[in-house]
C-alpha cells in the first residue's frame, strides 16, 4: 500500500502512520501542525507541513507518489470550539475535504477512509445506537463531519471513488492531548491532576461515553483500506466504538482525586455504539479496556 495520512501527525493519525510502517507499507504524511506534533512523526514516513489541504490542490502529489489510499484525518476538530468559531472550523473539515476527495478522484486513488464522528448522531432516541439512527449534530463540528460523510458517499456513486467512513467515539490512548482545547475529559482530568488541581466536571458528571482505544481505532481503518467486502466501501459510514460506555464520574472515579462541578455544556447525554456493523462488513473486535488502560497510564505520567 501507497498511503496519504492526513493529519498523520496528530493522535490517532501518528498512532496510524506507526503502524502501517510496521506493517511495511510506503506512508506519506500531510500535516500542517496546527494541532500535531512534530515529535509523533516516523522518521521512516515523508512528511511535509506546508501543505494545505484547504489551499492546495493535492491531485500531481498524489499521481507522482502513485497514492493508492487516503486516511483523511486532518480536521479541525472538538465539538465546543467549534461553537465558537464555526467558520474557521468550516473551511478545514468541509472544504478541506471536498478538496481531497477531488483530488483522490482525479489521482486514481483506489480507497479513501474518512474519519467521522459519533458527534454526527447528537441527542439519541435509541442505545446503543447503530447507523440507521437518524442524525442530528448539535454542534457545527458535528454538522461538518456529516457533510463530509455524505461527501464521501457522493463520490463514491457519482465518479466511483471507494469511500468508508468511520465515526470514531470518544478515543483515548497515547499521545492523546492532555491540555487545551482539544483534550478530551481522560486527558484533561490527567494533566489536573498532574498540576495538583481538582478535576473539572462539566453538569452532574453522569453524562456516559463510549470510550474507544486508539490502537482499536487504527486497525479499524487498515481493515477498511484492505478488505474486499462491497458493502463498506460504497460510501459506508462504520461505527467504531467499544461497545460499552461509562460516566464522566467513573473516569474521575479511576483517576482519583478531588473533583469540582461546573456548569453544564451542550453535549448528548449518551453515546453508546451498536458495533456489529463493524464487525460484519470489517471483521472489527474492539480488544481495549478503560480501566486497565487508565491504570497503567496513571503510572507511566507518575501519577
Amino acid at each position: 500500500m501507497k498511503a496519504l495520512v492526513t493529519g498523520g501527525a496528530g493522535f490517532i493519525g501518528s498512532t496510524l502512520v506507526d503502524q502501517l510502517i510496521d506493517d511495511g507499507n510506503e506512508v506519506y504524511v500531510i500535516d500542517n501542525l496546527s494541532t500535531g506534533k512534530y515529535e509523533n512523526i516516523n522518521d521512516k514516513a515523508w512528511f511535509d507541513y506546508e501543505t494545505d489541504i484547504v489551499h492546495h490542490d493535492l491531485t500531481g502529489f498524489i499521481e507522482d507518489k502513485s497514492i493508492d489510499t487516503i486516511f483523511h484525518l486532518a480536521a479541525t476538530a472538538r465539538v465546543q470550539p467549534s461553537i465558537e468559531d464555526p467558520i474557521t472550523y468550516n473551511q478545514t473539515n468541509v472544504t478541506g475535504t471536498l478538496n481531497l476527495l477531488k483530488a483522490a478522484v482525479d489521482g486514481n486513488v483506489n480507497r479513501f477512509i474518512f474519519s467521522s464522528s459519533s458527534s454526527v448522531y447528537g441527542d439519541v432516541s435509541i442505545i446503543p445506537t447503530d447507523e440507521y439512527h437518524n442524525t442530528d449534530p448539535l454542534s457545527p463540528y458535528g454538522a461538518q463531519k456529516l457533510i463530509g460523510e455524505i461527501y464521501c458517499r457522493q463520490f463514491c456513486k457519482t465518479y466511483g471513488l471507494k469511500t468508508t467512513s468511520l465515526r470514531y467515539f470518544n478515543v483515548y490512548g497515547e499521545r492523546q492531548n492532555l491540555e487545551g482545547a482539544y483534550a478530551l475529559v481522560i486527558g484533561k482530568f490527567i494533566q489536573q491532576r498532574l498540576n495538583g488541581e481538582p478535576m473539572t466536571i462539566r453538569g452532574d458528571g453522569e453524562q456516559r461515553r463510549d470510550f474507544t482505544y486508539v490502537g482499536d481505532v487504527v486497525k479499524a481503518n487498515i481493515l477498511a483500506a484492505l478488505t474486499e467486502k462491497q458493502s463498506a466501501w460504497e460510501g459506508t459510514t462504520i461505527n467504531i466504538g467499544n461497545g460499552d460506555n461509562r460516566s464522566v464520574n467513573q473516569i474521575a472515579d479511576m483517576i482519583g482525586g478531588d473533583r469540582v462541578y461546573v456548569d453544564a455544556v451542550l453535549e448528548p447525554k449518551e453515546t453508546l455504539a451498536d458495533n456489529q456493523r463493524a464487525l460484519r462488513y470489517l471483521d472489527w473486535v474492539p480488544r481495549g479496556n478503560i480501566e486497565t488502560w487508565i491504570e497503567k497510564y496513571k503510572k507511566d505520567v507518575g501519577l
